[in-house]
């Protein structure tokens, strides 16, 4: 353990991007971290949809979309690492009673706070039998942050962070999920300087 502390765990938290965030492909963003530790961190930015939606997309993958909640459903553009691959955002579906502890699909990640992200095709499989998680978020491609990257832009003020909340991923109009997010906070995006500031 080093001396300053017990390492941040940012994992079930949105980062904000503040106002004056250069990277394109992060300005304006709300991204949901499924996973932070020493090593680095993973998330999904949940509020840039692509130009598909999940119709599309199962079209794409040769799978029906038996879901009529889901047709119209954008994917979104979760980050720019591995654009080509699908990540599906969820609530946690229990497995059989039988054995509660063991993930329903083949490749999921639990996130302490009660969601789970997939990336095997079974997830997409049961969608398209009408069966599935009943709030799914699917998005093209992942964000990541290398050892010590992400607390850098923290400390650079690039970054809000807030426990996330599930609504806003699942429940909130995609053009509101950016002021919903800093509401958690008590903010509104005009009180954010475009500036960081080092009093």
């Amino acid at each position: 353990m080093p001396a300053d502390g017990p390492a941040m765990n940012l994992t079930h938290h949105f980062l904000i991007a503040m106002p004056g965030m250069q990277d394109e492909s992060f300005a304006g963003s709300v991204v949901y971290l499924c996973e932070h530790s020493e090593r680095g961190a993973l998330g999904l930015v949940i509020n840039k949809p692509s130009d598909i939606d999940l119709r599309r997309l199962f079209d794409k993958v040769d799978l029906p979309l038996g879901r009529p909640d889901l047709q119209r459903a954008p994917v979104f553009q979760g980050g720019p690492v591995q654009t080509e691959r699908g990540f599906v955002l969820h609530e946690a579906v229990l497995a059989s009673t039988q054995a509660p502890e063991e993930p329903v699909y083949a490749s999921t990640m639990t996130i302490p706070g009660g969601l789970e992200m997939t990336t095997s095709k079974d997830v997409l499989e049961a969608l398209s039998t009408g069966a599935g998680p009943r709030k799914v978020l699917v998005s093209l491609g992942y964000s990541a942050w290398g050892e010590g990257q992400l607390e850098s832009e923290l400390a650079e003020n690039s970054w809000l962070t807030v426990e996330a909340d599930p609504v806003v991923i699942f429940d909130t109009p995609v053009e509101q999920r950016y002021a919903r997010a800093l509401s958690l906070l008590g903010l509104q995006a005009w009180m954010l300087s475009p500036a960081a500031g080092h009093a």
